[in-house]
């Protein structure tokens, strides 16, 4: 797809693998949740977290990656390999939405929905 905010989307997966949030575009009041829980509350709070945060250190790979886009919703669907030392240690299914305004090309908003896949060892 052509759409500009697939790249921009793009950006943060690209941060979850780099672990350097600082060129990701997000809007000041950006915000994340994930399984219904709030995990991002600002953009520089997000920013901190892709470059810093721990939870974020465990992200190994990304592949299989999906996009769609509906309205202001840019959709990634992908598979997330994690683990520690070197070793990954499970597969996890992402279904991850940003709202990025067409006439903003900034993230507003990331939801995500995680899900182990089946025999998620690699």
């Amino acid at each position: 797809m052509d759409d500009p905010r697939i790249a921009v989307a793009r950006t943060y997966l690209d941060a979850l693998l780099s672990h350097d949030g600082n060129s990701v575009p997000l809007a000041p009041d950006a915000v994340r949740h994930e399984a219904g829980i709030k995990t991002g509350f600002s953009g520089n709070h997000l920013r901190r977290s892709l470059s810093g945060g721990p939870q974020f250190r465990l992200v190994r790979a990304i592949r299989d990656v999906g996009w769609s886009v509906d309205g202001d919703n840019v959709v990634a669907e992908y598979l997330l390999d994690a683990g520690l030392f070197g070793k990954n240690l499970m597969t996890v299914n992402v279904h991850e939405t940003f709202r990025i305004p067409p006439d903003d090309l900034r993230i507003h908003r990331i939801t995500a929905k995680i899900k182990p896949t089946r025999g998620n060892r690699l």
